[in-house]
């Protein structure tokens, strides 16, 4: 479920505030499955975003995942 009071404007200014700044984050992959990875947030665009992680991996996430907390964000 979303957040009431989010859209997605909101939460893609959010997303592009972290820009460039570490992060740690998780994603849910169903079935229980959680993953987690740290990196940065790298390129922004108008219906997803592109994750670095440090091992050099690029994961795309769409702003909705955000939204409906299939992806979360963690300060390192």
């Amino acid at each position: 479920m979303r957040d009431i009071g989010q859209n997605l404007d909101t939460t893609k200014k959010r997303v592009l505030a972290l820009k460039g700044i570490s992060v740690q984050i998780e994603v849910n992959e169903g079935r229980n499955k959680i993953s987690s990875f740290c990196g940065n947030v790298e390129n922004v665009y108008p219906s997803v975003f592109t994750f670095k992680t440090l091992n050099g991996a690029l994961k795309t996430f769409s702003y909705n995942d955000v939204l409906t907390k299939g992806v979360k964000f963690f300060k390192v």
